[in-house]
């Protein structure tokens, strides 16, 4: 039996929830990152894309080309509220739902084309389902598997549907620009031109010999891409690959107590959303963004998991102490990954009546502070270090 997967990738997410929430926004160009000129855009409307504003632009520079547009701070509670509806839409087509990311997801629907009709009809019925849910467009990719699937959804955005079926995937490949292909990266795309590589169809023009010599591991992925050959799978309930916070500070800084305030204040939320889902990880990593937009990373293994602030928040002023640039940075974060669920870590029992770790112990003091904040509210308790924080807004 043929796979058939789709990919449901939401237009212009964040700024469409915003359009959908005020209807006076509908027709405008409206760009989500935040009001102040030193933030970054985290999503711009089609109609703020016409003035070439992109993802991930600084905020000066979106409001040098749309200055006229409407800047509207990030919502991320009601963002998720309603990626969790769209999510459930998608389960009543199909058990298998992966969802990647708060806007889009892979779903199988192998074989169910025998109960609810052709694959074609059930990607318009989709969006259907969404739209009167949501007031909401996607786009859809139909393929034999989770790589064309991807590249078929952005292919007629937005409020698109693209398929294509096994007997054109061959010619489908042979005209895709390898710059279109997921994870091929600029640096990969200039080594490619080099090798005379314009299509992901030329790729099969060189030894494999060759291929990996130039781009390494990937390049066994490429090769098996330029055959239509992706059998991963749709896996459904994937758990999250990692938890992070970040935020751009009011003033450019290099000043370490300020930074180490921020930083703690970024380890409390990713400690509470890791406690929340019942996750602990391995590697915290330390994100750092210069006043000229370039960006830091740090990171450190630890031998036991974790999900206490106060353990991420240590392990993240390590990384901080290791940072010797002297250079002002604009943005702090940190973030936890290597995630395993805490029912499947083994509890190692202490020995000749020691107490336990200091971590546990911290983490039953956090459990309580987060109780205390979901029924009063988060500025009903505060930890020492924050209560003079220059940077609190």
């Amino acid at each position: 039996m043929n796979r058939v997967i789709l990919h449901i990738d939401m237009d212009a997410f964040y700024a469409s929830v915003e359009q959908m929430d005020n209807p006076t926004l509908k027709g405008r160009p409206v760009i989500v990152g935040g009001t102040s000129h030193r933030g970054v855009v985290s999503a711009a409307s089609y109609e703020a894309r016409e003035f070439g504003v992109r993802s991930a632009m600084p905020i000066f520079k979106a409001k040098q080309r749309c200055p006229d547009g409407v800047y509207l701070p990030v919502r991320m509670n009601r963002y998720q509220e309603v990626s969790r509806q769209v999510m459930e839409i998608l389960k009543r087509f199909s058990p298998l739902v992966e969802q990647v990311s708060i806007d889009e997801a892979f779903m199988d629907i192998s074989g169910v084309d025998r109960l609810l009709g052709l694959p074609i009809d059930m990607g318009l019925e989709v969006k259907r389902s969404i739209r009167e849910t949501t007031s909401l467009t996607c786009s859809i990719g139909i393929a034999p598997n989770k790589f064309l699937a991807k590249v078929a959804s952005d292919l007629h955005k937005p409020d698109g549907l693209t398929i294509i079926p096994p007997e054109k995937v061959p010619k489908f490949i042979e005209k895709l620009p390898i710059e279109k292909v997921p994870g091929v990266g600029k640096k990969t795309v200039q080594t490619l031109h080099k090798m005379k590589v314009l299509t992901l169809g030329d790729v099969q023009n060189l030894s494999e010999r060759e291929l990996l010599k130039k781009t390494g591991k990937f390049g066994e992925r490429l090769l098996a891409l330029s055959r239509g050959i992706d059998e991963t799978p749709v896996l459904a309930h994937m758990a999250s690959k990692s938890i992070s916070s970040e935020k751009t500070l009011s003033v450019d800084t290099n000043d370490k107590e300020i930074l180490k305030k921020r930083l703690l204040i970024q380890s409390e939320m990713v400690g509470k959303r890791a406690r929340e889902k019942g996750l602990k990880g391995t590697t915290v990593t330390l994100k750092l963004r210069r006043a000229d937009f370039k960006q830091l990373t740090r990171r450190v293994t630890i031998e036991e998991a974790t999900h206490s602030t106060n353990t991420i928040y240590e392990q993240g002023l390590k990384l901080l102490a290791q940072v010797k640039a002297p250079t002002k940075f604009r943005l702090i974060g940190i973030g936890l990954s290597n995630l395993v669920p805490v029912a499947d870590i083994p509890r190692q029992l202490s020995l000749f009546g020691k107490t336990e770790p200091n971590d546990r112990s911290w983490e039953n003091v956090e459990r309580a502070m987060d109780a205390i904040k979901e029924r009063f509210g988060r500025d009903a308790i505060k930890r020492g270090g924050l209560l003079k924080d220059p940077q609190s807004g």
